[in-house]
């Protein structure tokens, strides 16, 4: 019957709309029986349907040319019948078992008619690439159905530029119409086919590409995170693209806050590429919401976000901005002390990155003396010009460099306590500040490094010694005062105090 069907002029293509249009409705959209009955059972009946028409020897010309919409359909059903099992279609399933011997639950029986689809169209490559991969059984597990829907796009894209392109255009058609429960695996097959589409200029593709990769940016999904990052990533090399990025600044400003190291190297590699352009002019509240958030990034524990996140700081402070930059001088100034650390990093390239990068906010600050200290790679002067420049923010700076007395890094730890030992001179006669100080000191004497141990100790040492001739010298004047005052007359007499004793007459 099906064949007959199929094959007519008259009834195929009438025929397979309909089929497509009941495999992509459920459960999302009502199907309802010509007598308003409403079911679920529709899906997986066209999902029977479709598996029948694939056994007949010759497949029908409406399957070739729907072909695309049929692939994407077929991994709709896999994966809501993987998600959801009403009862009336638990029924229909096990009499439609007991009729045709079919497999044991829909998602299975979904895959099978998807592999059929493949062969019929001549990509048995496809099937058994996704079989040595374990590609199939992953599709059947609701939680890595998107990982191997993007195995099955990287498969067919290695067969068929054509093909993908065409799946492309339509799931960019379904995304950009509506948020289907299917939308993570569907955009995880268009992130790898992308260099299909035609996304040059002004095109409709490229902005609607972008509209769906923003909505998945502000979405609460890491996975959507991960998949939109992805693709914009690989569309940063298209000029056009890039420029239109720029719109996209607030959500991954955002995503810099989140505690993935992946997103967040993906955000601020991302973020890099579009500051790229050295005659773009950058908003200087963009420009401002990125250094509050790239300064904490400095210290990330992942290597590889510190770099970029510091580099990409760099070229914030090189670059042209719309405004003035006053409003961003309180803020790169908060960078001198992190950088200053960073420059000792263990890790060479971020080192390098942090010298680099010291030099460019000195220049921005026009700090001529912390300047000429980083050009002629003398960092040991660097505290003491930083804190003689301006000693009212010695506290300050002594509250950001406490933390890098708890870095893992022993070459941090040691700069974190030669700077406390400066700061400390700058601070005498500051009790808390002083005490403080000390009190982390102590700490640090039994520090797992020896070395650093051995610093910690020699710089209480020293600190406690400064302070300890600074008191004793006001004692000594207080006592020759005080001995002064006592020979009072005798004094007197001698004319030591004349003006004292004029002042009395």
């Amino acid at each position: 019957m099906w064949k007959g069907i199929m094959c007519s002029p008259r009834t195929a293509e009438p025929v397979q709309l309909i089929l497509l249009d009941v495999l992509g409705s459920w459960p999302e959209h009502s199907t309802f029986t010509s007598d308003g009955g409403k079911t679920g059972v529709f899906v997986l009946a066209a999902t029977v349907v479709m598996w029948k028409i694939l056994q007949v020897p010759c497949v029908p010309h409406m399957v070739t040319v729907y072909f695309p919409h049929l692939l994407v359909h077929l991994l709709f059903q896999v994966f809501f019948s993987t998600l959801d099992m009403p009862e009336e279609v638990d029924t229909f399933w096990k009499g439609c078992q007991q009729q045709y011997g079919l497999a044991t639950s829909p998602n299975r029986f979904a895959v099978q008619t998807l592999k059929s689809l493949l062969c019929q169209m001549q990509h048995e490559d496809v099937v058994l690439a996704m079989e040595r991969k374990r590609g199939w059984d992953t599709l059947l597990c609701a939680d890595t159905h998107h990982y191997a829907v993007g195995l099955l796009a990287r498969e067919i894209s290695r067969v068929s530029i054509p093909l993908c392109s065409q799946i492309a255009r339509y799931l960019l058609r379904l995304l950009s119409t509506q948020e289907p429960r299917w939308e993570l695996p569907a955009l995880a097959f268009l992130v790898e086919v992308l260099e299909c589409l035609n996304l040059s200029g002004g095109c409709r593709g490229a902005n609607r590409v972008l509209q769906i990769l923003s909505r998945h940016l502000r979405s609460k999904c890491r996975d959507r995170h991960r998949l939109a990052l992805r693709a914009l990533l690989k569309l940063i090399d298209n000029p056009s693209m890039r420029e239109k990025m720029w719109s996209l600044t607030e959500s991954l400003v955002e995503l810099l806050c989140d505690t993935d190291g992946e997103i967040v190297s993906m955000t601020v590699m991302l973020l890099s590429f579009i500051s790229r352009d050295k005659d773009m002019l950058i908003a200087s509240s963009i420009a401002l919401q990125l250094v509050e958030v790239l300064l904490p990034l400095f210290d990330h524990d992942n290597s590889q976000v510190q770099l970029l996140s510091i580099l990409l700081f760099q070229t914030l402070v090189s670059l042209p901005l719309e405004k003035d930059k006053k409003a961003l001088k309180t803020h790169v100034h908060q960078s001198l002390l992190p950088l200053f650390f960073h420059c000792h990093d263990e890790d060479g390239r971020v080192a390098q990155a942090s010298q680099e990068t010291l030099l460019c906010v000195a220049q921005f600050l026009k700090r001529r003396d912390l300047e000429k200290v980083v050009k002629n790679k003398k960092l040991w002067k660097f505290t003491e010009c930083l804190l003689a420049d301006d000693s009212s923010r010695a506290a300050e700076h002594l509250c950001q460099a406490m933390p890098y007395l708890e870095s893992p890094q022993e070459p941090l730890r040691e700069a974190a306590i030669r700077f406390l030992g400066m700061a400390g001179r700058q601070l005498r006669g500051q009790k808390e500040e002083l005490q403080l100080i000390c009190e982390a000191l102590e700490g640090m004497a039994n520090d797992i490094s020896v070395a650093v141990g051995s610093l910690a100790i020699q710089t209480l040492y020293v600190l406690q010694a400064v302070e300890r001739a600074r008191y004793s010298i006001l004692d000594s004047l207080h006592d020759q005062l005080h001995r002064a005052w006592r020979t009072r007359p005798r004094l007197l007499g001698l004319g030591w105090l004349r003006c004292r004793s004029c002042a009395e007459c």
